[in-house]
């Protein structure tokens, strides 16, 4: 299978510290030989008990079952996260039980470190907690103000993000971020390591971004995989979606990617008829087991708080369904 192991787990984070920087202060002359990311990475999702306090075992979870079910990592914070509504506290503490839960595990812990308002001395202390607690990489999508982001800020943002540590980046494109900013960023931030690509169309864009990076970066895609068995089709190393079903979709990479792709069809279909079911995420985390009744689950500011708009009869459906049309193919 396409999951990296404890030793390679190791290589990989020993070849993203191997940077060379040319005599010219700030220009890289060497990209890392890092471990290419590669599979699923699901977005953790972040439990919180009634009186809405960050449930650190509850999240600890979920590395747990990404280990039992050979998941080769996990992202947390990130949108799917309800990052933004995380105080500083509530991060370290939540990246240090992820963390911890996969010491000694092949489990990738990937920690996003944007911080409120682009504030790259944050964004920086958020990466060394995570260096200094074991994570196998950093991710950070641009959380600078929207007049402020241009391709020139962007660039200085991730190079100071970067800079940090020597762990991985993983950049998250989004909006309208193009080609040409994202090559100038992997030549300028050589810890540059994998592109978590969700601006414009993804699906039109892999060719230009393995051409203009020199295949430097792992090419991912996110938006809850609704584009998956396309997105295999034309290469793409990997995709984050959503936690719900992250162990069907990794058995569904690792079929396409052994040439069963009928079978890799097949299971992608149970996936895909699941998701349309109104409001099924993130309550499915909790038909699933994952997550008692009454568990409150972090969403963005300007989200929509989809359990609360089941109904009972609702809950019960997504119950049913999971169990007699998913869970057979599911991890247990």
């Amino acid at each position: 299978m396409e999951n990296i192991t404890e030793t390679s787990r190791r290589t990989f984070l020993a070849g993203a510290s191997a940077v060379t920087l040319a005599g010219v202060a700030g220009t890289a002359v060497a990209a890392p030989a890092h471990k290419k990311m590669r599979g699923i990475y699901p977005i953790a999702q972040t439990p919180c008990t009634a009186d809405n306090k960050l449930d650190l075992g509850l999240l600890a979870s979920q590395v747990k079952f990404c280990t039992k079910a050979r998941v080769p990592g996990v992202v947390w914070p990130q949108l799917a996260s309800g990052w933004i509504t995380l105080s500083d506290e509530e991060r370290f503490a939540g990246a240090e039980a992820l963390l911890a839960a996969a010491k000694g595990t092949a489990t990738n812990v990937v920690i996003g470190v944007q911080a409120r308002g682009g504030d790259t001395a944050q964004s920086a202390k958020f990466a060394k907690h995570a260096e200094a607690h074991g994570a196998s990489a950093v991710i950070a999508l641009v959380s600078l103000p929207p007049d402020k982001a241009t391709d020139a800020a962007v660039v200085e943002y991730y190079k100071a993000i970067g800079s940090a540590t020597s762990l991985p980046l993983v950049m998250q494109a989004t909006g309208t971020q193009s080609v040409d900013l994202v090559a100038e960023i992997c030549r300028q931030v050589p810890t540059l390591a994998c592109l978590k690509d969700e601006a414009g169309e993804p699906l039109n864009r892999i060719a230009q971004i393995r051409a203009k990076t020199g295949g430097k970066v792992s090419v991912f895609a996110g938006r809850a995989a609704h584009t998956l068995i396309s997105e295999l089709e034309e290469g793409f190393d990997g995709n984050c979606p959503a936690f719900t079903l992250c162990d069907v979709l990794q058995r569904t990479f690792e079929l396409w990617n052994a040439g069963k792709q009928r079978e890799a069809f097949e299971l992608y279909g149970r996936y895909a008829a699941f998701m349309t079911i109104p409001n099924v995420d993130p309550y499915a985390m909790i038909a699933r087991g994952f997550f008692p009744e009454g568990t409150r689950i972090r969403v963005m500011p300007n989200g929509k708080d989809s359990v609360a708009a089941l109904s009972e009869a609702d809950k019960r459906f997504i119950k049913r369904a999971y169990a007699e049309f998913v869970k057979p193919y599911a991890t247990t």
